[in-house]
């Protein structure tokens, strides 16, 4: 009998039973995370760069929704895979900005540096805010995020000799990227720059997010309190996290302030928060692509609805985002998976 044979029916009987089992408990285990690229993905990453050419019209809003993808992927590490709610993420972004808006208006305008010291700066705050956050539950997370928030944008509005209050901090200049590239008004130079820190750090969020601490991270989410009969230390991890979510908005704040050349006193504000918790809901938590794809669609719709109607632009964005909640849970990425699963369902084998 040759290894490619079938097996008699008196084996298939006798095994049916213990392979059902199998196959019944095999499917029912839930399936660790893996790092394996798919091919989609790679398709996805593809796409910025076939947009380069395609729409070179458009490099500068391109550009901003890499950096608000970037800004969205921070909020989903602390809400869609910590579970923490945050009404207050804007503070974080705005560091960033007026971390690195700063330094350039005195004179330090070396763009990777500038992402340095706002990462810093905001991750500093994120884990000295974490242990107030990582306290309370959901309501007084909320509570102490928008606090927060408000606080920092109240104090850069008062402190406008530094940061320019309402008119915002202009003069930047920045200097050559790598010493090579200069940031030109067709935003070639910030297109490629904003896509490398974007494909750099979402590697890393990646990396994160399918290894133990990230494991541990969904399962807090799920049961925290089960988390520390097995010995995790569920503050800490939160802290951690929170900490790691905050530097990487700062990051974001710091990308668009050296792209645009340019810093509102709206980077610290509640819409900008408001605006972010909308894309995640759009694209679907706990993802990560979920906060790319949901930056781009609200990002572009604004965009386009706005032109088409500037003075009700906002009704068709919220009956969106409705249609979204109703019929698409999880959002668009959790809706799309559903119907890929059901279509692959129907072609599998019976």
């Amino acid at each position: 009998m040759s290894a490619f044979s079938t097996p008699t029916l008196k084996d298939e009987s006798a095994g049916a039973p213990a392979a059902g089992a199998a196959t019944g408990m095999h499917e029912s285990m839930p399936r660790l995370p893996n790092d394996r690229w798919k091919r989609l993905e790679i398709v996805f990453w593809l796409l910025p760069v076939a947009a380069y050419f395609l729409f070179p019209d458009y490099l500068v809003l391109i550009s901003q929704v890499m950096i608000i993808g970037l800004f969205a992927l921070s909020l989903d590490l602390i809400l869609g895979y910590a579970g923490i709610v945050s009404l207050g993420h804007a503070a974080f972004f705005g560091l960033g900005a007026y971390t690195a808006g700063l330094l350039s208006v005195h004179g330090w305008g070396e763009p990777v540096s500038g992402l340095f010291a706002g990462a810093i700066v905001a991750g500093i705050a994120g884990f000295i805010a974490s242990f107030l956050v990582v306290r309370g539950q959901d309501l007084a997370r909320l509570m102490v995020t928008l606090g927060i928030g408000l606080m920092l944008f109240e104090a850069a509005n008062q402190a406008a000799f530094v940061t320019g209050g309402v008119d915002g901090l202009s003069g930047m200049v920045m200097g050559n990227l790598f010493g090579t590239f200069e940031f030109d008004l067709h935003g070639k130079t910030a297109f490629w720059y904003s896509l490398g820190v974007l494909f750099i750090l979402f590697v890393f969020m990646r990396r994160l997010v399918n290894s133990p601490f990230g494991l541990s991270l969904r399962g807090i989410r799920d049961g925290g309190r089960r988390m520390p009969a097995i010995g995790a230390d569920v503050g800490r991890r939160l802290r951690a996290i929170f900490t790691i979510g905050a530097a990487i908005a700062g990051v974001a704040g710091a990308l668009l302030a050296q792209t645009t050349q340019f810093v509102g006193l709206d980077v610290l504000g509640f819409p900008r928060s408001a605006e972010l918790l909308v894309m995640l809901v759009l694209g679907g938590t706990g993802r990560l692509y979920g906060a790319l794809v949901g930056a781009a669609v609200y990002m572009v719709a604004r965009d386009q609805v706005s032109g088409l109607d500037p003075a009700y632009w906002q009704f068709y964005i919220g009956l969106f985002l409705v249609l979204i909640v109703l019929f698409a849970r999880g959002g668009i990425m959790g809706g799309a998976e559903r119907i890929f699963h059901r279509f692959s369902r129907r072609r599998g084998p019976a």
